[in-house]
């Protein structure tokens, strides 16, 4: 406990110096290299490229040794490199120094081609997997689930914590000794893990033939094409994402994912996102919008908005604001605004949020826009002004309250969801206790949990403070005790209630059960058929679980009747 109790943050300041240099220098080769070219991996023609000590790379696991970050072939093209048949051992596999890791080409013209997709980690992942599947099925795969007779294997990667990047090393050591038998089949590693594990990872597992980072996931064609003549391939190097390429093969007909802006511009002691994906990107609005347009068209009813920091959307889009108040052009607010009467599109979310963007003009603009749901995920990561410190989050505890004080009285039935994460360096007993409050005083709906755990190459994971882990196992129960208790009071209060639900899908384990979502993202069980989903339905609460509801479709006799009720004391007043 002694050690727990010690302060850390020393060495934050030249931290962030380090990260502004080597961010600023990076910025640069996206702006000035919109698709790098491809290249073999021909190892002694590489240049490694290693983070700077302290550069944000991972969260949530041990230590491990350094690695290259990325690699990119300096002047080697496939011309450049040896024949196909010029592994050192003769295997085709080899990842000695100078030699080329070539892979047998794919039969021209094979009937069937399979493609399986395993996603692992957030909705952005979910995002990037489903433009990938549209990548594929646009060159003639088509899905399964059986990873014996996949063609084509992707794994698509979250390295937030230590057990998810081990995951997807435990899935490759089981798919992996089908290349003896099969060595057309490719493996693919795409995500966080890709980009953070680099060449490290085709090194460690020398059957994957190609290591792409997110930026890279509508590349997926011409990545795949380099592969089938003959070489591995690592594309890590930081590009712009270009616009309107990958049509996403969607896994839901009534909702989906719209990326705004990719990356992540913040600097927190805990956390891989900058280093994995990259800077801030903000898409245009034109693209955006044209995106939900065509959702509209093909009967898509909601749409979620997705970002890293969403309400840091606009930062990178250039012009000022035509009303003369010097702000940007386009911020979210501005967005919100631009895309909300796309028809066929009845409901608008978007995730996630950072407190240090989240603007009373924000929030004034959710409670006048009706389609937009009145719900909000908010991280506040921990209840102590200290830590928060520690973490570099840029805001306090009391700013954070503010936030949620301001939109219940613009919205006071709104609901929130919030991200805590307990154990962090240094945190104290009372620093927990800090947390806990927060929970019982603001009242969450939903709230993800995590116990901190070190990742290589963040600041916080060389600080000699670390919690115990039999300590942030504790705390972490103890918390998601508390969060359980909230969660079932918020629930409560939709007992007898009439809430409008959007039928998502058919309830995978109950017969003559359809499942779908109220405004307030409460996941709710309605006996029903397929003839409901798609549908935004009126439906009576009738019973009440920790995080989700029962229901059933109101009567449409009643429903009429108290319109008309409605009416005629419009038309008396």
């Amino acid at each position: 406990m002694a050690g727990a109790a010690t302060r850390c943050g020393p060495g934050l300041t030249a931290w962030s110096g380090s990260l502004e240099k080597t961010v600023g220098a990076r910025r640069t080769a996206v702006v000035s290299s919109l698709l790098p070219p491809l290249r073999p991996i021909v190892s002694n023609q590489c240049l490694r490229t290693r983070q700077p000590d302290g550069f944000p790379h991972q969260w949530g696991g041990e230590a491990k040794p350094e690695r290259t970050h990325s690699v990119r072939c300096s002047a080697a093209t496939l011309a450049d490199a040896p024949p196909a048949n010029s592994a050192e051992d003769g295997s085709g596999f080899c990842g000695e120094e100078g030699t080329v890791l070539q892979r047998p080409a794919v039969q021209e013209g094979a009937a069937d081609k399979k493609y399986l997709i395993h996603t692992f980690g957030c909705q952005m992942n979910s995002a990037d997997s489903e433009r990938m599947a549209g990548v594929l099925e646009g060159m003639g795969y088509s899905s399964t689930d059986d990873l014996d007779t996949a063609n084509v294997i992707v794994y698509n990667t979250c390295s937030i914590r230590d057990k998810a990047e081990q995951k997807v090393y435990s899935h490759l050591g089981r798919v992996t000794p089908r290349k003896k038998t099969d060595p057309s089949m490719r493996i693919i590693v795409a995500g966080c893990v890709a980009q953070q594990e680099g060449e490290q990872l085709l090194r460690r597992v020398p059957q994957v033939d190609l290591v792409m980072g997110p930026q890279h996931a509508n590349r997926l064609q011409e990545l795949l094409e380099q592969v089938d003549l003959g070489s591995q391939i690592c594309a890590t190097e930081p590009i712009h994402i270009i616009e309107d390429i990958a049509k996403p093969k969607r896994d839901s007909a009534v909702t989906a994912w719209v990326n705004v802006i990719y990356g992540c511009n913040e600097c927190c002691t805990y956390c891989v996102v900058p280093g994995v994906r990259g800077k801030e990107q903000s898409r245009e609005p034109e693209a955006i919008r044209r995106e939900m347009l065509a959702l509209g068209e093909a009967g898509y009813k909601e749409v979620t908005l997705l970002g890293q920091n969403i309400d840091a959307y606009g930062r990178d889009l250039p012009g000022l604001a035509e009303d003369g108040s010097g702000r940007r052009r386009w911020t979210f607010t501005d967005l919100l605004r631009y895309v909300h009467d796309v028809p066929g599109i009845e409901r608008i979310r978007f995730t996630t949020s950072h407190p240090r963007y989240f603007s009373e003009r924000l929030i004034k603009a959710i409670s006048e826009l009706p389609k937009v749901c009145k719900f909000f995920n908010i991280p506040f990561q921990s209840g102590d002004n200290q830590i928060l410190k520690d973490m570099k989050r840029g805001y306090t505890i009391e700013r954070y309250c503010e936030i949620i004080a301001k939109v219940r009285r613009y919205i006071p039935d709104a609901s929130f969801s919030t991200d805590i994460i307990v154990g962090f360096p240094g945190e104290t007993e009372e620093q927990f206790q800090n947390s806990v409050k927060v929970v019982r005083e603001l009242g969450f709906d939903t709230v993800n949990t995590a116990a901190y755990s070190q990742r290589p190459n963040t600041p916080a994971a060389d600080w000699e403070c670390q919690v115990a882990d039999l300590i942030k196992a504790d705390r972490l129960q103890r918390i998601n005790r508390v969060v359980r208790e909230e969660a079932e009071k918020r629930t409560r209060r939709y007992l007898g209630r009439r809430e409008k639900v959007l039928v998502e899908a058919v309830d995978p384990k109950t017969e003559g059960v359809v499942i779908g979502r109220t405004d307030g993202n409460r996941l709710c069980h309605i006996p029903g058929g397929i003839d409901l989903i798609g549908k935004i339905v009126d439906v009576d609460i009738v019973d009440t679980f920790t995080f989700s509801l029962k229901g059933k479709v109101a009567d449409e006799s009643e429903i009429s009747r108290r319109r008309e009720g409605q009416e005629s004391l419009a038309a008396v007043s």
